[in-house]
C-alpha cells in the first residue's frame, strides 16, 4: 500500500503548479467557463430525451451544434496551454518572418545588387566604399600550381 500512497503522492505534487495556476488565472477560468457552457448546449440539444442515434445524426448535419463542440474545444485548449504555461510566440514568429522577407529582398537575383546599394546609400550616405561586385573565376597571384606541405612528408 505505501507505493499507492507514494504514487498519489508525486502525482498530486506534479498537479499542484497547474491547479494553482488555474486558480489565480482569469484568462483560465473564463475559458473552462465558456468551454463547460458550449458543451452544455451541446449536451441539451442533443440529448434532451432523444436516443443516440438520433443525436449522432444531428451532430453530424447541425451546423450550430458543430460550431458550439468547436468553441468548446477551442477554449478547452487555450486553457490547457494556460495552464501548461505555454506562451505564444506572436512577436518571435512575426521578427522571424519579417528577417526572412528582408533577406529575400536584399539577397534576390533580381533587384538584390540596387536594394543593398540604395540601403547602403541611406544608411552610410552616397560614397564609393561599399560595392559589392562577383568574380566567376579565381584569380592566382602567380600562374605556378601552389604547392601544399603535408606535415610528416620531407619537403
Amino acid at each position: 500500500m505505501a507505493g499507492r500512497r507514494e504514487k498519489v503522492s508525486d502525482a498530486a505534487e506534479n498537479v499542484r503548479p497547474y491547479v494553482s495556476r488555474a486558480l489565480k488565472d482569469e484568462d483560465v477560468r473564463d475559458n473552462l467557463k465558456s468551454a463547460l457552457n458550449a458543451a452544455r448546449e451541446v449536451y441539451d440539444e442533443l440529448m434532451g430525451g432523444r436516443g443516440v442515434t438520433y443525436a449522432a445524426t444531428r451532430m453530424a448535419t447541425d451546423k450550430d451544434i458543430q460550431d458550439h463542440l468547436k468553441t468548446a474545444v477551442e477554449d478547452l485548449r487555450k486553457a490547457a496551454d494556460r495552464v501548461q504555461g505555454k506562451d505564444e510566440h506572436k512577436a518571435r514568429n512575426t521578427m522571424l518572418l519579417l528577417g526572412g522577407i528582408a533577406l529575400g529582398i536584399l539577397f534576390n537575383p533580381m533587384t538584390g545588387a540596387s536594394t543593398r546599394k540604395w540601403l547602403a546609400d541611406k544608411l552610410f550616405g552616397e560614397s564609393e566604399d561599399f560595392s559589392y561586385e562577383t568574380n566567376s573565376t579565381p584569380s592566382y597571384e602567380s600562374d605556378s600550381t601552389p604547392s601544399y606541405d603535408m606535415p610528416g612528408t620531407p619537403a
